[in-house]
């Protein structure tokens, strides 16, 4: 029964992103052609708007596209003559879910170790050194960073290349630069959940026993302290792979973003619409699968829903 309820959720959120970024694209003055207007005849122009169904009411274009969408139909490109939606899609969000897959571990292993090393020396200079990076890796954007991690690692000590794409040594200045924001995010977070836990009445038990630190660490006090960072992996995960949009564009990665970007600039409807659409059931799948993972790993959860 949860999870029927949950899936209908989602459904009905898709929807009304749907409708909603439909809207949005046909209230804003003028069409993917009107730049056009001043180079080709009208009569072309007509033919361009026919074609994509732009000269028909807008119910009716409404209608037609959910259509398209429910058979995973989202069209033609306006800008890439002859290429689908569906292809843009499956061709571009390779590198994308590359980057952020990578992100997301790095940020996740960086920020749980940081976040714990920070605890454990709590109120000495090593937490106000950790808390302080994490501070400003907060405050600095990754479209920042990204250009500075050029000129450092690429240009300056030419460590690592950026002027292609297809290997792993490619896929590394960008995913750090994508991770720095939410390593500091986590870094905070399992900082203060470790030192609740840490205060907590069974671990000062377990030292009272006599038990080494290391393992009352490993096998009750960071369990407890990560649990609460499943809520935040989900979201965090979208966020990561919607992030990639300006690291892609800096980085020149042939992902998603890259032509998500592109299509803003020309106006390009049917490739708006389309990755919205797969960006938004992609960040509800994955609050909806984090939120799963949270109900088995914390009985808690199942008890009060």
């Amino acid at each position: 029964m949860y999870v029927i309820k949950k899936l209908s959720v989602m459904v009905f959120t898709l929807w009304v992103i749907t409708t909603v970024t439909f809207l949005i694209m046909h209230i804003i003055p003028g069409d993917p052609f009107s730049s056009d207007a001043k180079i080709f005849p009208e009569e072309v122009i007509q033919n361009m708007r026919a074609k994509y169904h732009l000269d028909e009411p807008l119910w009716n274009q409404y209608v037609a596209y959910l259509d398209g969408v429910v058979h995973f139909d989202f069209g033609e490109s306006v800008q890439s003559t002859g290429q689908g939606v569906s292809e843009i899609i499956t061709t571009g969000f390779g590198p994308s879910a590359i980057i952020g897959l990578q992100a997301l571990i790095i940020s996740l292993l960086v920020g749980i170790a940081a976040g714990t090393f920070a605890a454990l020396y709590h109120g000495k200079v090593i937490d106000y050194g950790v808390s302080l990076l994490a501070i400003l890796g907060i405050s600095i954007p990754s479209f920042i960073l990204a250009p500075l991690f050029i000129q450092v690692f690429a240009i300056q000590f030419e460590l690592l290349p950026v002027a292609s794409w297809g290997t792993f040594e490619h896929t590394l200045l960008p995913s750090f630069a994508l991770a720095l924001g939410p390593i500091a995010v986590i870094t905070r977070f399992v900082r203060s959940n470790m030192i609740e836990v840490l205060q907590s009445d069974y671990i000062k038990l377990a030292r009272a026993k006599g038990i080494p630190i290391k393992k009352i660490i490993i096998r009750h006090a960071l369990r407890n302290a990560i649990v609460p960072v499943l809520t935040f992996v989900g979201p965090l995960m979208a966020g990561l792979l919607t992030g990639t949009f300006v690291i892609e564009k800096i980085f020149s990665i042939p992902g998603l973003g890259k032509y998500f970007v592109d299509s803003i600039f020309n106006r390009d409807y049917p490739v708006i619409m389309g990755t919205t659409i797969f960006y938004s059931a992609l960040l509800i799948a994955c609050i909806f699968i984090t939120d799963i993972i949270h109900r088995i790993v914390d009985p808690r959860i199942r008890s009060i829903t």
